[in-house]
């Protein structure tokens, strides 16, 4: 793992992006607008509260989205961890000397002021997101 990597989100996949928020939002989180990423064919929106991490609620937008294959496997569920990092490429380059595949090369996220990110793979780490630092 790279040193230095700030934490940022913990991303679930989700049915309804509705449905899943009232149960936090009942408990006193903060529901954000829910945006349309056409580039990650989903629907994404966040849930925030003083003193706890940031959670990133995805929902397909259809049977092409990338959470669709995590929906019908684990339901609804965590599936990738973000981290924030400072330079993109070499974060990258730093992670696949480490055994992980990109899965894509970084694309803007319309949800994170079009941010770049880049979901990277590890058969023993799993899923974890880059966000590249403003």
């Amino acid at each position: 793992m790279i040193k230095n990597l700030k934490f940022h989100h913990i991303g679930y996949a989700v049915n309804d992006i509705n449905a899943t928020a009232s149960f936090y939002t009942n408990a006193g989180w903060t529901l954000s607008q829910i945006y349309n990423d056409k580039i990650q064919n989903a629907k994404i929106a966040f849930l925030k509260r003083e003193g706890f991490p940031l959670v990133e609620l995805v929902a397909a937008v259809d049977e092409k989205s990338p959470v669709v294959n995590i929906l019908k496997k684990n339901g609804v569920s965590p599936y990738h961890i973000c981290y924030e990092v400072e330079v993109m490429d070499e974060a990258i380059w730093q992670m696949k000397q480490q055994h992980f595949i990109p899965l894509f090369k970084p694309v803007e996220a319309v949800a994170l002021q079009n941010r770049k990110i880049c979901y990277l793979y590890n058969k023993e780490v799993g899923l974890i997101e880059f966000l590249e630092k403003k």
